[in-house]
């Protein structure tokens, strides 16, 4: 059986709304099996049938491929500073952590006074650990990233009201 047969099969049975199919021959094994949405299909075969002839038997190939069905998300609501309000942003791509380590405390909560220029959090980046300053001095309003979290360059991290 050539790929293209397979393939078209494989589509085949997908369309047909069962949630497994298994067809075995001599030359090949065919596995189709659906688990809430993710659809994996398992090509077995010789590699006997995929190259020239070979005097001694080889172990089969075994070929998976996962795929999943492209799936529409909302776009991330974009943060808005309200006008008493400042966003501190992500200076740079890397690792967001709240604390120096994990058994000391955040640097900053929410409630919590911050000065300009005081430590809010680290960014680690390629194994540098770059501390994030406070660009005003205020009150922490709102934490917006999860410790341990990848952030991206601009991100908002922090709402702070100013003083």
């Amino acid at each position: 059986m050539k790929a293209k047969e397979i393939q078209d099969l494989i589509d085949f049975i997908a369309k047909s709304g069962l949630d497994e199919v298994n067809i075995e021959t001599e030359s090949f094994k065919l596995n189709v099996k659906r688990s809430s949405s993710l659809v994996t299909k398992t090509v077995e075969t010789t590699s006997q049938q995929l190259f020239a002839p070979v005097a001694t038997p080889i172990a089969p190939v075994v070929q998976t491929v996962a795929t999943q069905p492209v799936v529409s998300t909302p776009a991330a609501e974009p943060v808005a500073a309200s006008s008493n309000t400042v966003i501190v942003r992500s200076p740079m791509i890397g690792t967001f952590y709240r604390s120096s380590n994990p058994e000391t405390p955040a640097f900053v909560e929410v409630g919590a006074e911050v000065k300009k220029g005081q430590v809010v959090c680290i960014i680690e980046a390629m194994k540098l650990f770059n501390e994030i300053e406070s660009e005003v001095s205020g009150r922490i309003v709102k934490v917006l990233v999860e410790n341990a979290t990848p952030v991206e360059y601009d991100q908002p991290l922090f709402i702070v009201e100013p003083n």
